[in-house]
């Protein structure tokens, strides 16, 4: 058998491998598997070259096969031109003749295969054509399997925004939305940081909507903050952030990556919405691109949500002093006294009102009640609750508070209004306390807190007298 047998022989073994390789490589949508298996077929057919693939896409850069970025420089012109040009290139140095075959596509082109051939070796065109034929075999399925890929991922992205609308339209709480979209971002994106804001129709004040992940009610997230609303408020637009550094911050955390979007509604400005996390050039334009798709989907049920919210607040709240409604105030206790051990009810009342109303008239009064509503706000708990009775009564219901608890808390209450309110005020105070174990209700709490102030007011003013106290209180 000659040579140029033997060469056709081994041609052929080789053409009968690369048809097996082919239908191996389209048959996995895996891009790691794919690259993997070219670099294995290039060490089985040429162990004496070396080679690296450059990727235009650094996500398929890893230690573990010889895969680098392809980096648009001066010293990479021959890559560079098998890149742009779609087109064969070659080398020469003193010891190698090198190869750059461009992986392609239909679509498009991937990158390139740099083959080192010692200069020793015989390289005949029959092995150029080879490297070419496999490439190109490597460039089809690679770009299959990133179509499918891609079809995967717009197929998820679809659902997920689906999903997200078809939720948020089942009339959930404020806080039952932020939070049921924070942890979709959270799970989608990975993102480590998610915060939604509104604001106010002025755009002076914001608030952090409950819901957000934890960071965002923390002093060092207020720098990132107040950057990025004044960047949407000044714009308009979403923010797309790889490496985000302001030279203010000298926190322990710093976040590079940072992704936010305005909420508009009927083209106004409501809110954003940050996603954010710790490494630089973390999130990709695709996963922008969703962020902005689904709170564009997910706007009109937020601002549902908070006019919802700010309706029942309305509803159970007083307008002038911003305490709880009498109708509140007595589903609560009623409740409280089906569920709860015990509670303490205190009643308020201003002691001398007629005549402050008289000597300064309406308005005066009015300011007097809302100081006298501020100070019980500033001193009870935030499951406590403060509502005006009516007129000048006010009134505090404390669940799970026994009656010596409860009274101190009238005491400081009485001594604060006498120490800030201008012009001078004092209040009297009736308490009044229910336990579980004693058949009670609540008309009867009521009556025992009244009867309590009445003997208050009775005896001096400025007081707090409890249904304990040495009186007939029944």
């Amino acid at each position: 058998m000659d040579i140029l047998e033997r060469e056709l022989i081994l041609q052929s073994e080789r053409y009968k491998k690369l048809f097996r390789i082919s239908e191996k490589l389209h048959s996995t949508f895996d891009i790691d598997t794919l690259l993997g298996e070219l670099f294995v077929i290039l060490q089985e057919v040429y162990p004496d070259f070396s080679y690296n693939l450059l990727m235009s896409q650094d996500t398929y850069i890893h230690n573990e096969l010889p895969i680098l970025e392809l980096e648009y420089d001066n010293e990479n012109i021959a890559v560079i031109e098998a890149y742009v040009t779609r087109e064969k290139q070659y080398e020469q140095s003193d010891s190698h003749t090198i190869i750059y075959e461009p992986i392609k596509g239909i679509q498009g082109i991937y990158g390139v295969l740099q083959v080192f051939v010692p200069n020793e070796c015989e390289f005949l065109k029959a092995e150029v054509e080879f490297i070419t034929l496999l490439a190109g075999s490597v460039g089809q399925s690679l770009e299959n399997a990133l179509l499918y890929q891609q079809s995967r991922r717009r197929i998820s992205n679809l659902k997920l925004i689906n999903e997200t609308s078809h939720r948020l339209n089942s009339n959930l709480h404020l806080a039952e939305t932020i939070g049921y979209i924070t942890e979709q971002i959270k799970s989608s994106f990975n993102a480590q940081e998610v915060g939604f804001f509104i604001l106010s129709e002025e755009h002076e004040k914001m608030k952090v909507l409950p819901g957000s992940t934890p960071y965002f009610f923390t002093k060092q997230a207020r720098f990132y903050v107040k950057y990025i609303k004044e960047r949407i408020q000044m714009e308009k637009e979403s923010l797309f952030m790889g490496d985000m550094s302001l030279p203010n911050i000298q926190t322990i955390t710093n976040f590079h990556s940072v992704m936010a979007v305005p909420m508009i509604q009927a083209e106004n400005l409501k809110g954003f919405t940050i996603v954010m996390h710790q490494k630089p050039y973390y999130f990709s334009f695709e996963t922008f691109k969703l962020l902005q798709s689904l709170i564009h989907h997910s706007s009109l049920a937020l601002t549902n949500s908070l006019l919802r919210e700010e309706l029942e607040k309305l509803v159970i709240t007083d307008h002038l002093t911003k305490l709880h409604s009498r109708k509140y105030l007595d589903e609560q206790i009623q409740w409280s006294m089906k569920e709860d051990e015990e509670g303490t009810f205190i009643l308020i009342d201003i002691d001398n009102f007629k005549e402050i109303n008289d000597s300064h008239g309406h308005q005066v009064g009015d300011e007097v009640l809302i100081q006298v509503a501020n100070v019980i706000m500033s001193n009870i708990r935030g499951n406590d609750i403060g509502a005006r009775w009516g007129g000048e009564e006010l009134a505090i219901y404390l669940p799970k508070v026994a009656l010596d608890a409860g009274v101190r808390i009238a005491e400081r209450l009485v001594e604060k209004v006498a120490e800030c309110t201008n012009p001078h005020i004092t209040v009297s105070c009736g308490v009044s306390y229910w336990h579980k174990e004693r058949l009670d209700t609540y008309n009867h709490l009521f009556k025992r807190a009244d009867e309590a102030l009445y003997h208050a007011k009775g005896t001096g003013k400025n007081k707090v007298v409890s249904q304990n106290d040495n009186m007939k209180v029944s």
